[in-house]
């Protein structure tokens, strides 16, 4: 079955991969470890992500990002889509505020917008074009319920929703009622799907970050 799949990027690094030691991940790789031939046969990988911007604490993360971009540029099944990344500092209520003291933080507050928006409209799409006979939805987003349900019970095509989350945490029961199945990320999967340390493209050498 031809299948295509849809990654929610902040959806799958704040879920399963920022506390780990898997973040070179070649997602072409992963797609085929995880829904493997003969049953289903890769057809494109579509990347939803946003630029990010430096923290005081953390200046180099978007020279991190930059070149894991860089890395999946070299797969020519995949597409990478960009959203918007904004960062701006404002004000928010403490969930436990010390006695006699003040309610509020002064606080970095980030927003990646369009991911979503832009993950559903390819979905939709490639399914009314035929693009696909199946689709495999990575995130946790009970935001894509509708465009999920759309494909399936209207352009009749399955829908896999795939959980990125680690062993113990549960994924969406939103998206677990309109998917055709779900399943949850394999960590094995993960490991087994790391670029090498060091790859090519028309530009020179690409160095896995030595620190993420």
């Amino acid at each position: 079955m031809l299948t295509n799949f849809y990654i929610d990027a902040f959806n799958l690094y704040y879920g399963c991969l920022k506390n780990g030691p898997h973040k070179w991940l070649n997602l072409v790789e992963f797609c085929r470890l995880s829904f493997p031939p003969p049953t289903n046969q890769l057809h494109r990988v579509r990347y939803f992500t946003a630029l990010v911007k430096p923290y005081p604490s953390d200046p180099q993360q978007p020279v991190r990002q930059q070149t894991l971009l860089r890395a999946l540029r070299t797969l020519p099944e995949l597409a990478i889509h960009l959203g918007q990344y904004r960062k701006s500092k404002t004000y928010l209520k403490l969930v436990s505020p010390p006695s006699g003291g003040p309610d509020t933080a002064h606080v970095w507050k980030s927003e990646e917008k369009g991911s979503d928006v832009n993950l559903a409209t390819h979905l939709l799409l490639d399914a009314f074009q035929n693009d696909c006979e199946a689709a495999v939805v990575v995130s946790n987003d009970s935001d894509l319920c509708e465009p999920i349900r759309v494909v399936r019970q209207v352009l009749r095509k399955p829908v896999v929703v795939l959980f990125p989350v680690l062993p113990g945490r549960h994924g969406s029961n939103d998206l677990k009622k309109v998917a055709s199945r779900h399943e949850t990320i394999d960590p094995a999967h993960l490991a087994a799907a790391q670029f090498p340390p060091q790859l090519t493209d028309a530009n020179g050498t690409i160095h896995k970050p030595a620190t993420w």
